[in-house]
């Protein structure tokens, strides 16, 4: 369920944030699974009058507006929406305006252009181009009265926070912002704020006549008619907003003050147009075979297990506590209506929309229970809104009670209630929980009777009151008891992750798991992983399978090929097992062999293009870089060096070691072209082997304070000879400045002259055989603004050490 936390104020409104709210709401039983502005960051958009509409003179579909921003002249506007006119007020992007991200997940930039030949100074806006919803008919028309120039977020109130509830089926008294703040104001003692709904005064004397067959189906029925309302009235923009922010499309008046209601109080009503209603209404069980076509445009098919609601010459008019039907629904040419609220048994709905593959927010909640005391005052509620919104002249309510539940009185038992709960409690502690819910409680010898109200369905049992005195007095307050049972916990420690996590962590980067034997061919051994004594197998499964693998490379080769002969044009594929090295120091164990090292390793393959789809149609195959990326993103927060090496199965010159701390931790390259050209690959795939241990490796993040001090940053480009390398550079860097001054240190350029040149020195000042990097340097101080003697010192210091250890020289 999701609800704006404004609504929720306005009835229970504690001195909390929201934070603290979302937390309190979670701890008593009702889990905010998220909280979210009501519309994505975007800056710079305010509201804009149009005050001309003229026809773009190069293209049919675009307009020329100008547009009032205040700032004391019209914009000129191109603008595409087809309801771009004069005289109303919309969202106006300025020039420097940062929208919504899009599907790239950067935000769109409003710059000064031109459309088709005229200029454009900003961009009016439609509510999905704002991320408000998904409406892209035309622009987003403000209330008149809007002033020009105001913020849109503050005048939409778009930080208002939404929040999303994830509720299980017994706390049906939760969905809806009425019910959450009930409990709200129950956990914090924050008065609740109960609107009175006076009774309408009747206007007319009309009843439609209603006969309800079915007590086992429906246990009170309420309606009242309502005579010549104007269905083609505008929902006001705050119900659209709020049913917007509940997840709610606004569809026409009639629906959408329904709709309101239900999520305000949580009982669904229904609203017929009272002219397609012939003869009144019968509450029954349907008759195999019926028919009836819904609201949705399905037409479903009915059996004698299903409710409905008839006219009075047997015609089905709508499914019971589930949706109506299209033949009785209101429309544009609708003048009387007829409102119902009724309470259906839970059990006759449970279940009856699933069986026509479909959900409805009234049948979510029927099917849990509704309050069943409350139909004549949702009733007054809903026609309040009308006679508000739409007009008209209602009549008297025709209320029909037949059978409702059974209020069942509940004993707690005190003493029980501490054992269950674990922790020492009082009659007064139990007592005071269960009125804070606004149960009615008599009192005992060491007991308490409690008398369900008649919104609380879930409460039928003595371990039901355990559960509000508990979360009442607040699951984080319970006592924390060690188990009786010697138990201990072998929980990993905080700084090392679990397999699980980098399993997950190579999904997320696009690999796929793959699980192979852990014995190989002896060839691959030999010829990939350099592996001249390998363990063999005294009785292998078959002749292919001999010796234990001491590298995951060759099985990960052997699933690139089986996906490739079946015409696979892009494999990213994992594994994580173990391998088999002979070492005589190992001895045996409950999990070792004598002599054979078996440690668990990692190992990532790439083939194909670096990204699935590309949007310029262009593809890029995948390379060592690729690849290095997504072990440098498994490593993280370690950050790994590399160094250039040699591998039986990597091309020479494109491998390299991989390195954390100074320890080799595995392998990192491109397949020998001998390889690739014996397994007949059409490219050389890239692959990465690593030891398990070093990636399950992370440190635990320490707390550093935010800079109090604002940076300091200096850019230099120094000359260095050709062979120099990054990694070599960013060492001579940081070892030699101060780490209490230096932040950070990164490379933003490599300039090269031309090739070809005759002369010794080429552009720039550069000689063949040399190159410019340049570096931006961040300097920091905790203790004091740094002064430009300060950071001028370092930035020599800096430079004296790349020229004495590198033969750097600055660039001029």
């Amino acid at each position: 369920m999701q609800f704006p936390e404004s609504w929720l104020r306005e009835f229970c409104n504690p001195p909390i944030d929201s934070e603290a709210l979302a937390e309190t709401l979670t701890m008593g039983g009702f889990e905010v699974e998220e909280r979210r502005p009501a519309a994505p960051p975007f800056s710079r958009v305010v509201v804009g009058e149009i005050r001309e509409a003229a026809q773009h003179p190069n293209a049919d579909r675009l307009r020329v507006c100008q547009v009032d921003a205040g700032q004391g002249r019209l914009l000129n506007i191109v603008c595409g929406a087809p309801n771009a006119r004069a005289g109303i007020k919309v969202p106006l992007a300025l020039v420097g305006a940062e929208l919504p991200p899009g599907e790239d997940g950067q935000p769109f930039k409003i710059k000064l252009g031109k459309l088709r030949g005229v200029e454009s100074e900003g961009m009016l806006c439609s509510a999905r181009e704002l991320k408000l919803s998904e409406d892209h008919g035309g622009l987003l028309e403000l209330a008149a009265d809007a002033p020009i120039g105001a913020d849109v977020r503050e005048l939409l109130k778009l930080d208002d926070i939404l929040l999303t509830l994830k509720l299980t089926p017994n706390l049906a008294h939760g969905l809806s912002v009425y019910g959450i703040a009930r409990e709200l104001a129950a956990l914090t003692g924050a008065p609740l704020k109960t609107p009175a709904i006076p009774p309408v005064t009747v206007a007319v004397d009309d009843k439609l006549p209603v006969q309800v067959e079915a007590p086992d189906l429906c246990g009170r029925f309420s309606g009242r008619i309502v005579r010549g309302v104007d269905t083609q009235a505008k929902t006001p923009a705050w119900m659209v907003e709020r049913l917007a922010r509940c997840g709610q499309r606004s569809v026409s008046p009639l629906v959408d003050i329904s709709n309101y209601v239900m999520f305000e109080y949580g009982q669904p009503s229904h609203i017929f147009d009272l002219d397609k209603i012939d003869g009144g209404l019968v509450v029954r069980w349907a008759k195999a075979g019926e028919q009836l076509k819904l609201l949705n445009g399905n037409t479903v098919t009915l059996d004698a297990k299903v409710g409905v609601i008839a006219d009075g010459h047997g015609n089905v008019e709508s499914l019971a506590g589930i949706m109506g039907g299209d033949a009785t629904a209101v429309s544009d040419d609708t003048r009387n209506i007829y409102v119902e609220a009724a309470f259906w048994w839970p059990e006759a709905i449970q279940g009856r929309a699933r069986r026509f593959n479909f959900s409805t927010d009234a049948g979510h909640r029927f099917e849990r229970g509704v309050d069943p005391s409350r139909t004549v005052q949702i009733i007054d509620r809903v026609t309040h809104l009308i006679l508000e919104i739409c007009g008209g002249q209602p009549g008297p309510i025709d209320d029909k009670t037949l059978r409702q539940p059974e209020a069942r009185s509940v004993t707690l038992r005190v003493a029980r209630a501490a054992r269950v709960i674990g922790m020492p409690l009082t009659q007064a502690q139990c007592r005071d929980a269960l009125r804070r819910l606004g149960f009615p409680i008599e009192e005992g010898e060491g007991t308490l009777v409690v008398t369900p109200p008649p919104h609380r369905f879930d409460l039928l049992i003595e371990e039901d009151l355990i559960e509000e005195v508990a979360r009442l007095i607040g699951y984080n307050n319970l006592p924390t008891v060690a188990p009786l049972a010697p138990i201990t916990a072998r929980a990993k420690p905080e700084a090392q992750r679990s397999n699980f996590a980098v399993r997950h962590r190579l999904a997320a980067l696009g690999y796929q798991e793959t699980i192979n034997f852990s014995f190989v061919e002896a060839h691959w051994e030999q010829q990939l992983a350099g592996n001249a004594n390998p363990i063999k197998l005294l009785n292998p499964i078959a002749s292919q399978m001999s010796v234990m693998r001491s590298s995951l490379i060759g099985s990960l080769l052997q699933v690139l090929k089986f996906n490739l002969d079946r015409r696979a044009p892009r494999v990213r594929v994992f594994e994580i097992g173990r391998v088999f090295l002979r070492d005589d120091t190992v001895a045996t164990t409950d999990s070792t062999v004598k002599g054979v090292h078996q440690p668990m390793r990692v190992a990532g393959l790439a083939f194909g293009d670096a990204e699935a789809e590309r949007w310029d149609g262009k593809p890029q195959r995948v390379d060592f870089f690729d690849v290095k990326g997504d072990v440098e993103a498994l490593l993280a927060p370690r950050v790994p060096t590399f160094e250039a090496a040699e591998h039986p199965a990597l091309h020479p010159g494109r491998a390299a070691r991989v390195l954390l701390d100074g320890r080799p931790v595995g392998v990192i390259g491109e397949l020998h072209p001998r390889w690739r050209q014996q397994w007949e690959f059409p490219q050389a795939p890239v692959v990465f082997e690593l030891a398990l241990d070093a990636v399950n490796a992370r440190p635990v993040p320490a707390a550093r304070p935010v800079p109090k001090h604002q940076s300091v940053e200096r850019d230099i480009a120094v000359v260095v000879g050709e062979a120099i390398t990054h990694d070599a550079l960013m060492r001579t860097i940081r070892a030699a400045a101060d780490p209490a001054l230096l932040r950070d240190a990164v490379l933003f350029d490599i300039y090269r002259p031309p090739v070809g040149r005759d002369t010794p020195t080429g552009p720039g000042g550069l000689a063949r055989g040399e190159k410019s990097m340049a570096v931006r340097l961040r300097f920091n101080s905790d203790g004091a603004t740094l002064t430009d003697e300060q950071v001028e010192a370092a930035v020599a210091a800096i430079l004296e050490q790349l020229s004495a250890r590198l033969g750097a020289h600055l660039r001029v």
